[in-house]
């Protein structure tokens, strides 16, 4: 699918923008974006989106979690030990199948992503403090959609997606 650039944007605001985009790639991963306080940087976005997904999802099986996220069952095997081993996740047997495992949040895992989550919330709300409200969702609608762009085009070239946020 052959299209135009110079019908998207002229080419020096597209340069600004890829420059910015990567920028901001850097910076993200360099701050972990992880919040503020004590709970800065205490989770790692893996565990932090996996989390988030038995969270909005319920309990699920190693297989359909690596489905909801993108991901290989491998990679959530892999991120998924950890979380496990320090109590945040909890593997129990699917109620009908005893063979399969079920992956659900722990009591503790909930408490603790709500203080991640807080954590973010609050740093979300200071690097955007000067914003007015409505830059602040006019920034969330793009954002959103840029990531939805960019999941959209991953798909098509045969590369799983990456985490989508929540829609809250």
């Amino acid at each position: 699918m052959s299209m135009d650039m110079t019908t998207v944007g002229e080419p020096g605001l597209l340069d600004t923008l890829q420059h910015e985009v990567a920028v901001f790639a850097r910076r993200a991963e360099q701050t972990r974006l992880g919040g503020v306080g004590q709970v800065r940087n205490s989770m790692d976005r893996a565990a932090y989106l996996l989390l988030n997904r038995l969270d909005k999802e319920g309990p699920m099986g190693v297989k359909a979690l690596a489905a909801s996220m993108g991901i290989d069952s491998s990679t959530v095997t892999r991120q998924v030990a950890p979380l496990v081993d320090s109590g945040l996740v909890k593997r129990t047997s699917h109620p009908e199948d005893g063979r399969a495992v079920v992956l659900q949040l722990s009591p503790r895992g909930t408490t603790r992503l709500e203080e991640v989550r807080s954590s973010r919330r609050q740093l979300m709300a200071e690097l955007t403090q000067d914003w007015e409200p409505e830059e602040r969702e006019q920034f969330c609608s793009l954002l959103t959609r840029f990531n939805g762009a960019l999941s959209a085009r991953m798909t098509v070239q045969g590369v799983a997606p990456a985490e989508q946020p929540p829609v809250s």
